[in-house]
């Protein structure tokens, strides 16, 4: 039994380590959440402002604070994601695909630039972001939970996006 035991614990260590490791390269996501650069107030505002759909109110700060942290992958996708909410799809596109130089495995980037390609009409492009996310994502994720639907969805509705 306490073979058993000691199986069992291991077993629920390496789970939580394969889950711990899964979440990670993600960032900046739709959820939001806390980062690791929200002690910048520029960034914490901006963050505070996407949460409550106030996009446009967001870019100043973002780019102010990607001025000063050039390589932060997040800032570059939450600058993305509020510049395509408000309907610059080519500033998106530029800011998405800062965030992916950055860090290519980053989930939260791949769904967005996912959901602005199907904005754009190229279904084959979030396509090829979708099969990217199925390879980062070996245990299910939201963001390929997200970007599959949006897909689905699109299809389902005569290759057009339907606001979410």
């Amino acid at each position: 039994m306490t073979l058993r035991r000691s199986s069992l614990a291991f077993l629920a260590a390496l789970l939580t380590a394969s889950l711990a490791v899964a979440d990670g390269g993600g960032g900046g996501g739709g959820g939001g959440g806390a980062d690791s650069t929200s002690s910048d107030p520029d960034y914490a505002k901006a963050v505070q402002l996407i949460e409550s759909d106030r996009y446009a109110e967001a870019i100043p700060l973002l780019q102010a604070y990607a001025a000063k942290a050039p390589k932060d992958a997040n800032a570059q996708n939450w600058l993305g994601y509020s510049l395509r909410k408000t309907g610059d799809l080519d500033g998106a596109f530029k800011h998405y695909g800062r965030a992916l130089e950055l860090d290519p495995k980053h989930r939260g980037a791949h769904e967005y630039v996912g959901e602005a390609y199907l904005m754009a009409g190229n279904l084959p492009k979030a396509e090829e972001h979708l099969k990217i996310l199925d390879k980062l994502c070996w245990l299910p994720c939201e963001e390929h939970g997200d970007l599959k639907k949006a897909i689905a969805s699109y299809k389902a509705n005569g290759n057009k996006v339907v606001a979410r």
